[in-house]
């Protein structure tokens, strides 16, 4: 073997690190059993740690290994760390609760491990070969945590429509790449952009429905209108640890694919997959908003709110610029913080008889657990985009990069839409401070969660008087992907 032929393994450290730690904790499991659950959950989360700050370590400029499949650049450091950051998050959150409902599982903690390595791979695929590799890794690790209640028969019907939904958007994200291949000869991003940059280059007919193939497979992964037929579904039977897991790091990573690709290879077909995108953004926000005003169960309401937010993430990369690029990466960030804080809450709501997950089972909270309120009641205002909490900052700069773009509809609609959805966020706020109180809850939320809740708590509050980390992060970033 050639020196030319080995990669360079610097850049994939992080991802190298977590496969060798997957494959040894998975070792630890089987060998000392199920008692060994809580080791195997913090050694994870220490592999998450240690990934998160190799990934910090790594150059700022581009780097491309491994046949340029594969590429390390602003962009996929600042994405890796939240997906990194949210993976671990998800573990912490998990093990409590494991403890509390009996179940004494090593593997749920390689999953979400799993899951993270494939998130990874995802956000520096650069070959849609490699995208799909990670993209299955993600998904095959998904599916099985959806359905980790072996017990529950709404568990694993949850892990079943999982499945099903997503191997035909699997399916259709690789008959898409299959028509971009056989109408262009390659699979590399850095080829296919130098063939659609030429002067007179005419995309054909086919080549327009395999992007369009594509950006619905996608389009399922982050759970964007008309793809969304899963997901209140899976969010509602889930394990709420695990609707955690889903509601962030997978969106997080699936965005940034989106936002990879068509910023990408396809960069110079702006007038084909715009018009797609602005679409799934604006039925995702009317969606979101419309659909969740009816929902007594708070898990399918969050279910929906997942899908009214992408759409608002989707405006910044409709605009197809660096600053709208920005605007999404910004409010990422800020989105990880009020969906991690709201759901380590509704992971509180515990009674003798086990989990409650409908919102009137949070009347008069402020009364039975003031702090548990207050920090809900925080992370409500900021979904609802209600200045001066983070959220609003995170809506204000994609609507910003809308303006600018000229989609100036969008960003009306995308307003729009966002006050609609402030009804559900406030009438949660409402039943917790002025209707009657209802039974209290079993027991107050452990020191880890509650370490974590104060934390993101703070972050949405103290976010307007010190941004520039995050906003000189993401401007870092999105220069790296749209030069």
């Amino acid at each position: 073997m050639t020196p030319a032929l080995i990669p360079s393994l610097g850049p994939a450290v992080p991802e190298i690190l977590l496969a060798v730690a997957a494959m040894a904790l998975l070792m630890v499991g089987v060998f000392r059993g199920n008692g060994a659950s809580n080791l195997v959950g913090w050694l994870s989360v220490a592999a998450l740690g240690v990934a998160a700050v190799l990934t910090l370590g790594l150059p700022g400029e581009r780097v491309l290994t491994f046949s340029n499949m594969f590429v390390v650049d602003g962009f996929a450091r600042f994405v890796k760390v939240m997906v990194l950051m949210s993976s671990a998050l998800a573990i912490i959150m998990s093990m409590n609760w494991l403890d509390r409902e009996n179940i004494n599982r090593f593997e749920y903690p390689l999953l979400v491990l799993l899951a993270a390595l494939g998130m990874a791979m995802m956000v520096s695929a650069n070959d849609l070969i490699s995208l799909y590799v990670g993209l299955e890794l993600q998904s095959l690790s998904l599916y099985v945590l959806a359905a980790i209640r072996r017990d529950s028969a709404v568990s694993t019907e949850a892990g079943i429509k999982y499945f099903v939904l997503g191997a035909l958007a699997s399916g259709m994200l690789l008959y898409g790449s299959s028509l971009i291949y056989g109408f262009t000869g390659t699979t590399n991003f850095d080829a296919l952009a130098t063939l659609f940059g030429r002067e007179g280059y005419s995309a054909s007919i086919g080549l327009i429905f395999g992007i369009v193939f594509l950006a619905a497979g996608l389009a399922f992964k982050v759970s964007a209108v008309p793809f969304h037929m899963w997901t209140p579904d899976v969010y509602e039977g889930a394990p709420t640890p695990v609707t955690a897991f889903f509601a962030v790091a997978p969106k997080i990573a699936a965005l940034a694919l989106f936002s990879r690709i068509v910023l990408g290879p396809f960069a110079e077909m702006i007038d084909q997959w715009r018009q797609i995108i602005v679409f799934l953004a604006i039925a995702s926000m009317v969606l979101g908003a419309v659909a969740a005003i009816v929902q007594t169960n708070i898990k399918r309401l969050m279910a929906y709110s997942s899908i009214g937010h992408v759409g608002y993430a989707l405006v910044g990369l409709a605009a197809g610029t660096e600053e709208g690029v920005r605007g999404l990466l910004i409010y990422l960030a800020i989105y990880l913080a009020m969906n991690v804080g709201a759901f380590i809450c509704i992971l509180a709501m515990r009674r003798k008889d086990g989990m409650t997950e409908e919102i009137r089972d949070l009347a008069g909270l402020a009364q039975t657990r003031p702090g548990m309120a207050a920090a809900l009641a925080i992370f409500m205002f900021s979904l609802a985009g209600i200045p001066p909490l983070a959220g609003f900052f995170g809506k204000f700069y994609v609507f910003v990069a809308a303006v600018n773009a000229g989609l100036v509809g969008l960003a009306v609609i995308g307003v729009i839409a966002s006050v609609i959805g402030a009804y559900y966020y406030l009438r949660i706020v409402k039943i917790m401070y002025f209707d009657e109180p209802a039974a209290e809850f079993e027991a107050p939320m452990s020191r880890e969660l509650g370490i974590v809740v104060t934390a993101a708590a703070v972050f949405t509050v103290l976010f307007v008087l010190y941004p520039s980390p995050i906003l000189d992060s993401a401007a870092v970033a999105a220069a790296a992907l749209v030069p």
